[in-house]
């Protein structure tokens, strides 16, 4: 007998869950469309030469790999096999990989429909994703993210835009979040004031770990990957600075800083355009480790609960040149639905009747009654209400323990008086009150319940 278990990262959820996950998702969606942002869908299955080099040296090394079909030894690397070298064999056993996030794959969508879509082209999109990470709290290794992006436009107005999604959305879900801005520019320009441009990558590695292991942990490991301790030092100085103004004698000397500052500076005006409910906060210790990000980089975290990122994004210019479609500038931002449904759930802040969908059980008292709900059943769900019937006849206290169970509103109770006079008894089980009505009566009362 095999005991049943899921793999780590994983979960299952329960109908109730289902429900608050749905209701979730529809905000999202209705955010999305109300700003311009049309649907796609791509599959959950990529193949490696898609995604691999496009997150990082640490992306990279999260990456589901699926084993070939077949005898998937016939090809493989023996030196590697040999060697027990499992990166490089990988290469040659595993030519597919499940989705990491569902950037990469929209890019490599664009450059295959480029004909078919119109630019600027807006998306959202509601998929899962995998990645091998090591679960804890408000981490999975297969998990939801919800993400729309812009791609055929330089212009820093879908910037903003996508900061008032961010603020919209959450302000609809009822969390209070603080939303931080960067720029990879900057990011550069603080590089190139403290001397290590050519350690840029190994500096927002080092940075992108900043929340998880400390100041003094970051400064360690910048020195282990050749950044010298008075550089390593002045990074640290640097990405504590709380406004852009504070940076611009440091970094004023560096293309790269004036352009990210620049480019701030013009985000954060059009954002004077927009009734934002969250707080937009500068935040120049923000890197987004991964690497195909180029300019506009944000993070948002919850103020009231103890969970990691929210969502992020940024642009990302050169995402389709890797595709064979240089020149098509994108940006875009994700919704970490995980962490914000169990933020959500924590702060109990889903609506109370989400529980569950049906509106009214119809349950039977004797034999003919059986024939007689199924039809009321059926009136019930011409007239556009959730109804069903309990299956048997059994005690009435354990069919009204499974409308509880269920959280459904109302109880339909027939038996012989209510087949022969027409009027049906009526249970509100949140009352407890109980009278007795016609059809069109009942159906107007569960429509529009006091």
């Amino acid at each position: 007998m095999t005991k049943p278990s899921l793999p780590k990262g994983t979960r299952d959820f329960l109908p109730s869950e289902v429900m608050k996950r749905k209701y979730l998702f529809g905000i999202l969606e209705e955010v999305f469309l109300r700003h311009g942002f049309v649907p796609i869908e791509t599959p959950s299955l990529e193949l490696m030469q898609t995604l691999t080099g496009k997150y990082g040296e640490e992306g990279d090394r999260l990456l589901f790999k699926i084993l070939n079909s077949g005898n998937f030894l016939e090809e493989a690397d023996v030196a590697a096999l040999e060697q027990k070298d499992s990166f490089k064999l990988a290469g040659s056993i595993a030519k597919r990989g499940l989705r990491y996030d569902l950037t990469v794959p929209f890019a490599r969508f664009v450059v295959m429909n480029r004909d078919k879509i119109s630019f600027p082209f807006k998306r959202y999109q509601i998929q899962p994703v995998w990645r091998a990470d090591r679960p804890q709290k408000g981490r999975y290794q297969e998990f939801y993210q919800c993400d729309c992006d812009v791609v055929g436009s330089k212009s820093l107005l879908y910037e903003a835009d996508l900061l008032s999604i961010y603020s919209q959305a959450f302000s609809r879900l009822g969390i209070e979040v603080a939303i931080h801005v960067n720029h990879r520019a900057i990011l550069a320009g603080i590089a190139e004031a403290s001397g290590i441009a050519g350690h840029f990558t190994d500096m927002t590695v080092c940075i992108d770990k900043l929340d998880k292991i400390g100041e003094a942990a970051v400064h360690e490991e910048m020195v282990k990957r050749g950044i010298g301790p008075e550089a390593a030092t002045r990074v640290l100085q640097l990405i504590q600075s709380t406004t852009l103004e504070s940076l611009i004698p440091s970094l004023s000397g560096t293309a790269s800083g004036k352009k990210g500052i620049d480019d701030l500076k013009a985000i954060f005006n059009m954002l004077k355009g927009y009734t934002l409910q969250q707080e937009i906060r500068f935040d120049p210790a923000l890197a987004r480790g991964l690497s195909y990000y180029t300019g506009f980089i944000v993070e948002v975290v919850a103020k009231n609960a103890k969970m990691g990122s929210l969502g992020g994004g940024g642009r990302y210019d050169n995402l389709t040149g890797s595709f064979g479609l240089p020149d098509v500038p994108g940006v875009g931002i994700s919704f970490g639905a995980e962490r914000i449904f169990d933020v959500m759930e924590s702060m109990d802040l889903f609506p109370k009747n989400i529980g569950g969908s049906l509106q009214a059980l119809i349950v039977a008292l004797d034999p003919e009654s059986m024939e007689y709900g199924i039809r009321i059943t059926q009136t019930l769900r011409s007239s556009e209400i959730a109804a069903d019937q309990y299956p048997e006849l059994v005690k009435m206290n354990k069919s009204m323990k499974y409308a509880n169970d269920l959280k459904i509103p109302f109880v339909v109770i027939i038996g012989e008086e209510e087949r022969n006079t027409g009027r049906l008894s009526l249970k509100d089980m949140v009352s407890g009150n109980q009278e007795k009505l016609e059809v069109g009566e009942l159906i107007k009362k569960i429509k529009t319940p006091i």
